[in-house]
């Protein structure tokens, strides 16, 4: 299960706030950047060491560390679902490693489940790869802002 944050048409970053459990608004989106499919998080999951610790491992970086944010995901659809603050079945099928500001923050990809155009998608491979540059496109660029130094996003 998933827990949807922010739908396609939503402006502003919404997150989960840590102290209260109610969903607050983090920041307007930056410019034209929309998230492309549908974003939250996986209820009962936290990014800390094994996930810093995991991400030095494959990247061959030490000192990396989790977010300490719960793990993100992004849910593939057909479907118009008009409103986030909802839990939604998913099942993944790959992910992107991602490094923000030297804390691993890695994106979960996965489809809904029980859609029934995007059900043979078992493997991020599966996804064309306009579908995959989209979704890299968005999360290494959401936060700069031209004209500023970007802030460090890599995957």
């Amino acid at each position: 299960m998933s827990f949807i944050e922010m739908t396609p048409s939503d402006s502003v970053k919404h997150e989960i706030d840590k102290e209260s459990g109610y969903i607050k608004l983090d920041r307007p989106q930056k410019f034209s950047n929309i998230v492309p499919p549908f974003y939250g998080f996986l209820p009962q999951t936290y990014c800390a060491e094994k996930v810093g610790e995991y991400c030095s491992e494959q990247t061959g970086r030490e000192g990396i560390f989790g977010d300490k944010d719960p793990l993100d995901i992004c849910v593939l659809t057909e479907r118009n679902i008009t409103h986030g603050n909802i839990i939604v079945p998913a099942i993944p099928i790959g992910g992107f490693r991602m490094i923000d500001n030297g804390e691993a923050d890695d994106k979960i990809i996965a489809v809904l489940k029980g859609d029934e155009f995007y059900e043979e998608w078992n493997d991020i491979k599966d996804c064309p790869e306009s579908m995959v540059k989209r979704l890299k496109h968005y999360f290494l660029t959401y936060k700069g802002i031209p004209g500023e130094a970007a802030p460090k996003v890599e995957n």
